[in-house]
């Protein structure tokens, strides 16, 4: 996690960039009035030819970053036995626990859940985390619910194997290896196919590459803007459709990746990726790799006066100010400048209530 201090170095960076812009309408602002304030722009009785409000209001520093739709957790799946491919599941396709992922020889490799690889045999007498994993499956499934869930193969654990095999018309050993099941953490998505019925598979070649199955959205930030997204930090997606949702930053990798990142003029600009996960998986609506739209909320000013940005004026004795509309007639106040953000700025000063009216330039 970026540290308090980090995020302090960044902050006037941002808000100097910020003022700067406010500085030139600002300017322009001024240069359009009188020398007592007042618009001059088309108008004969000096006042301005737009206005806005003062409001009270909760505001939010946000940052919005182009994302891509896509799914969590990609990984290739090799073979786990030699022999000829027979069978493959179509691109697109879902995955579930006790499915078969693929066929070998006509015979069908079917999915379990676990976080360890299958990589070996498993027969009586073994012991380790991925003897646990199968029998936490065999119970799951019904066939083996009075299984004791540790890491030992016991003869209970041949037996749940067996009727697992007659189920599926497998001769009954009471053994099962990487020929028969492949261990994911979840059901999968396949995403392409590393190979075709026909070819030759076995330990180490590549069949599929698989995804989970549930939907994300990746980002790619600049390295100096990463802590804008620590996890936990919540987001508004805007979805192909314009759709919106609501999510949470889930992970950021924070390997600096200066591939496909190129500026004007062919230079590298480095990029981190970060995770994003849907509060509401059902409303991850959208093609695969569909560009969408991501809000990153910022710091949150509570009950706060602000005004548009654009309202603001460059003084000519410095500072800013606001130009105030009152019973035909206008007025500049000065303000103090606080947060900015979603187009707006937080001010503070002497003689500000909520609902004042200012003038604003004309769009």
């Amino acid at each position: 996690m970026a540290s308090e201090g980090k995020k302090s170095r960044k902050k006037p960076v941002i808000v100097s960039l910020i003022v700067a812009t406010a500085l030139a309408g600002g300017a322009m602002a001024v240069s359009a009035s009188g020398g007592d304030g007042t618009s001059q722009e088309n108008r004969t009785d000096g006042l301005p030819q737009k206005t806005d409000s003062v409001k009270r209001q909760d505001l939010s520093s946000r940052t919005q970053v182009d994302g891509t739709l896509g799914y969590s957790k990609e990984r290739k799946l090799n073979g786990g036995a030699q022999g000829t491919l027979t069978w493959l599941p179509d691109t697109g396709t879902v995955i579930k626990r006790d499915e078969p992922l693929y066929e070998a020889d006509g015979n069908k490799v079917r999915l379990m859940y676990g976080e360890r690889p299958m990589y070996r045999k498993l027969k009586a007498g073994d012991k380790g985390p991925d003897v646990k994993q199968l029998k936490e499956n065999l119970r799951d499934l019904g066939y083996g619910q009075g299984l004791s869930v540790d890491e030992q193969f016991t003869s209970g654990t041949a037996d749940a194997v067996k009727r697992w095999q007659k189920a599926h018309d497998l001769k009954q050993t009471g053994e099962t290896g990487p020929d028969q099941i492949a261990f994911a953490p979840s059901s999968v998505r396949v995403k392409k196919k590393e190979a075709a019925v026909g070819d030759q598979t076995g330990p180490g070649r590549p069949v599929l590459t698989t995804t989970g199955s549930e939907r994300e959205v990746q980002i790619k930030l600049d390295v100096a803007d990463a802590d804008l997204a620590e996890p936990g930090t919540r987001v508004d997606i805007t979805l192909p459709g314009g759709e919106k949702a609501k999510g949470k930053v889930a992970s950021v990798d924070r390997n600096v990746n200066n591939d496909d990142n190129k500026e004007q003029g062919g230079q590298d600009k480095a990029k981190v990726t970060a995770r994003v996960t849907f509060a509401d998986p059902g409303q991850a609506k959208g093609f695969d790799q569909a560009p969408v739209s991501v809000d990153i909320e910022g710091e949150v000013r509570k009950d706060v006066l602000t005004v548009p940005v654009n309202a603001l004026l460059a003084l000519p004795v410095g500072g800013f100010g606001i130009q105030v509309v009152e019973n035909g007639k206008t007025r500049e106040i000065p303000v103090k400048l606080g947060m900015f953000g979603e187009g707006r700025v937080e001010i503070s000063g002497s003689g500000l209530t909520e609902g004042m009216k200012v003038g604003v330039p004309k769009t």
